[in-house]
């Protein structure tokens, strides 16, 4: 049965069954401070388990991306190195919201593997939870009994709490769950040793297939447990698994999912899958993290150096690595799967098709910004090779060459290997654990359980219309975080104050109490899909009506500034061509940031004809033109864009100014005219095929001017007021350029003078012509001197130092001959003296250069530099 066929029949399956069939969630989290990815299957639907939404259907089927790579479901280091471990995979699930509980699921989930997908009785096995003293919990009776209708009693297994109670964080819903596993052994083997013995121990070819959980609990912050009002089911059924035992293999990787990327990498490589292992791992790793990067990067987050873009670099730069290291390839090519990705997998996830060129033009760009970083981490641990004398290189540099260039340890193990040298493991160890110590720390956050006073799952916002209304505190609870100390999170009833989404940030304001108490509101959130404002203290009457205000000044200028990200990206669009895409926005008070698809810097006239579009709009003091709650499929007949990486429901919210139209769920002006006037700041690229416009608008743009016109005034007063200080400027670069050569040529004068006379004072010792002196050079005339010094005189030894602009400066030169001869290294030379200045410095064996801020220590360098030829 072919992949497609699996998914099919399970989505057709459960159709039947009356589920509604939904579309796989973007698997970038937005709204879920918990979550950078989604890893699991249920993490979508968290605010129906959390009670803060209703699903539109009480039963839901679908297939979700899910990513695990980091926090507690960590399987990064495992892939490749087994045959079912992976970073993306898909997760076939079925879902019950107070509707059907343990019997449909345990009758449903049979039927399906049993008739529907024909796996033979005999292998299959469950686990039930059996019991836990320090919860208090008991045996699941009720799941065992369900089982015991179906399969003998000798193939269902009693699962502990690490293995059979499934908990989503250290608080809320959770519950007990049976695992149906599968033994794809071969009868023999099964014959041999009964698969009751291999269940949840690793064999790679007894496998848990599919997961049914039974949320039946809450997980209070103080650790207890109390029943959920309505009780649910999340089942999760690993794919890529799946359809290892419905084909009949005995790897993931032998499945149609994979064989035709594993296909496309032996033909680039020229490697052959199947005949060596460190072959094999480096195919499987590579085979794997380009599913999971290609599907981050089309739900629309790029590689970067910090949160979740982070984890996609470190994923990408792994996959970089095992092809460098163990199939040979020191040019980009992980990129070139992207076709063959979109060509298998493109029908169920179409953004992987639609993304398809981003997808490339990113991973191509980034391996080759790695690989550079590989070349250059290469020299470093030459380096470092070269100055330690013991065989065991220290942790602690190794650690440095890791965390602050980026190359990769398990590389460097590889090499100072083959060089017969060893790595201070523990070294290198200790120091990352304090890295992680550290960050650790600075994220670390302890959340107490909400206090209900209102159990108002309808929260209305009315931020839309109005920036005050009278409220009341729904519930509350206290965080506390290393970096803000203690806060507190309230929920109201209704609220005017905007959360942060769709790019813009948080509205700030205050509530104000009867008595006229104030407390400032410092941020608005959304989590879980309830709106959360965040606090620095409690209002004393906490029961009381208060009147929420949002900070007027602030959110004008966002809505200015929302306003104009839509007319920049309709402005793009015309100016640019229809292949513009949104691709990320930030929209502050200040500032806004629009990221969009584009292939080349965009020209003077471009950015011109970009400004005057929007300004044309904004000068045409066009209405806002606003509909809520319209079903989706209306909104996009009438034009409105939907941006990639966003999750949007059946009803949504539409943006129109004339013939700018998009979803959004953002703050705007009435008229574009009260936005005032549209400035471009800058334009940049972000990624390979990605530019990024940052401009300010309204009041930030009356201050560009002003500070523009002050540095003009500034400008002309020290060029003696001149009536083109254009002309002006560009007569004193022409001035200055000349005066530039004069200056180099008095220098080079002053270097062969003082050439002949350093001549003369050389002094020779054995075999050796040595001089140490100070000079009154530059940095390029101490080069010049010492490189012209070295093409007249053999078995040259000079150091030098000099001072320029308050630096110290040290320069030492050796001929060839004289490092192979004598074992010198100018390098090492000047990062000893460099202490005396200050500073330091390295460079090559024959030449190196130091700089420090202690000019005073010159001349104790240079006689300490004596003691080299002594």
């Amino acid at each position: 049965m072919k992949s497609q066929e699996v998914r099919q029949h399970f989505l057709d399956f459960f159709k039947s069954k009356e589920h509604a069939i939904v579309p796989s969630a973007p698997m970038v989290v937005k709204d879920d401070p918990t979550l950078m990815f989604v890893n699991s299957g249920m993490a979508p639907f968290k605010e129906y388990f959390l009670g803060n939404a209703k699903p539109k259907s009480v039963r839901i089927a679908d297939t979700q991306k899910c990513l695990r790579v980091s926090g507690k479901h960590n399987d990064l280091e495992e892939v490749g190195y087994d045959t079912y471990h992976h970073t993306l995979f898909e997760m076939l699930g079925n879902w019950s919201f107070g509707d059907y509980f343990k019997k449909e699921a345990i009758d449903w989930a049979w039927e399906l593997l049993t008739e529907v997908y024909g796996i033979n009785k005999d292998q299959l096995y469950v686990t039930v939870f059996e019991g836990d003293k320090d919860d208090g919990l008991p045996i699941d009776q009720e799941a065992y009994d369900h089982w015991k209708d179906i399969i003998s009693e000798d193939r269902i297994l009693m699962g502990n709490k690490k293995d059979n109670f499934w908990e989503m964080g250290e608080q809320g819903p959770c519950g007990p769950c049976s695992e149906i596993h599968v033994d794809i052994r071969p009868d023999e083997e099964r014959k041999n040793k009964s698969g009751q013995d291999l269940v949840n121990k690793d064999h790679p070819h007894v496998v848990e297939i599919w997961n049914l959980v039974f949320m039946q609990y809450n997980r209070k912050a103080d650790g207890s447990l109390e029943n959920l009002p309505e009780k649910h089911i999340d089942t999760g059924m690993g794919f890529e698994r799946l359809c290892m035992v419905l084909q009949g293999v005995t790897s993931n990787y032998d499945t149609d999912v994979f064989t035709p990327i594993i296909r496309e990498i032996e033909t680039i490589t020229n490697c052959e899958y199947g005949q060596e292992d460190k072959t094999d791992i480096a195919i499987r790793v590579i085979a794997d993290h380009v599913r999971a990067v290609s599907f981050s990067i089309a739900d629309g987050q790029l590689p970067s150096n910090t949160g979740a873009g982070y984890v996609i670099r470190r994923i990408l730069r792994r996959a970089i690595r095992y092809g460098f290291s163990f199939l040979n390839k020191k040019e980009p090519f992980i990129y070139r799967l992207a076709g063959i990705l979109a060509k298998k997998m493109g029908k169920a996830f179409p953004e992987i098709k639609n993304q398809k060129q981003l997808i490339e033009n990113v991973i191509k760009e980034e391996e080759a910004s790695f690989l550079r970083t590989l070349e250059q981490g290469l020299i470093l641990l030459d380096k470092i090779i070269a100055d330690e004398k013991e065989n065991t290189i220290p942790g602690e540099k190794i650690f440095e060459l890791y965390d602050t260039f980026g190359f990769p340890v398990d590389l460097t193990a590889l090499i100072l290997n083959e060089k017969g040298l060893k790595l201070d493991e523990d070294g290198f160890r200790k120091e990352l654990e304090k890295q992680k110590a550290r960050s650790r720390a600075a994220s670390e956050m302890s959340t107490e359980d909400w206090t209900i006073l209102i159990d108002d799952l309808n929260q209305e916002f009315v931020g839309y219309d109005t920036l005050e209304s009278m409220v009341k505190i729904a519930r509350y609870r206290k965080i506390n975080t290393k970096k803000e100390g203690d806060l507190y999170q309230l929920v109201f009833n209704l609220t005017p104050f905007y959360s942060e989404g769709g790019g813009q940030v948080g509205d700030k304001g205050y509530l104000e109490s009867p008595n006229g108490d104030v407390i400032y509101v410092i941020d608005t959130k959304k989590e879980n899909n309830i709106i959360v404002h965040f606090t620095k203290e409690l209002p004393k009457d906490i029961d009381s009506t208060f009147k929420a205000v949002v900070d007027g000044k602030q959110r004008y200028r966002t809505a200015c500034n929302h306003t104009a990200t839509h007319l920049l990206h309709q402005a793009l669009r015309e100016v640019l061509g229809d292949h513009v895409e949104q691709k990320g926005s930030a929209v502050h008070s200040k500032y806004l940031r629009f990221d969009f698809s584009h292939f080349a810097k965009l020209t003077v006239e471009e950015l011109r004809d970009v400004e005057n579009f929007v300004n044309s709009r904004i000068d045409g003091k066009i209405p806002l033109e606003e509909q809520r709650e319209i079903p989706m499929e209306t909104a996009i007949e009438e034009g409105a864009m939907a941006l990639f990486g966003e999750k949007y429901g059946d009803t949504v919210r539409t943006v129109r100014f004339g013939q700018s139209i998009e979803l959004c769920g953002g703050t705007h002006v009435q008229n574009t005219g009260d936005i005032w006037h549209f400035k471009i700041s800058s334009e940049s690229a972000i990624a390979a095929g990605i530019r990024r416009i940052e401009a300010i608008t309204y009041d930030a743009v009356k201050d560009f001017y002003f500070e523009n016109n002050r540095m003009l005034y500034e400008i002309k007063d020290l060029l003696n007021h001149s009536k083109n200080p254009v002309q002006a400027v560009s007569d004193l670069q022409d001035e200055n350029q000349s005066l530039k050569k004069q200056i180099e040529g008095f220098q080079k004068l002053k270097v062969n003078q003082m050439k002949d006379q350093l001549t003369s004072e050389l002094e020779e010792v054995e075999g050796v012509k040595f001089l140490a002196k100070v000079v009154d050079l530059d940095a390029a005339g101490l080069k010049d001197l010492s490189f012209g010094l070295g093409k007249e005189v053999d078995d040259l030894f000079l150091i030098l130092g000099a001072q320029s602009n308050g630096k110290a400066l040290l320069t030492c030169y050796i001929s060839k001959d004289l490092v192979d001869k004598k074992g010198l290294n100018a390098g090492q030379i000047v990062r000893d003296l460099g202490k005396f200045i200050q500073g330091g410095g390295g460079g090559q064996p024959f030449f190196a250069t130091a700089g420090g801020k202690n000019p005073g220590g010159l001349q104790e360098a240079i006689e300490a530099g004596r003691n080299y030829i002594s």
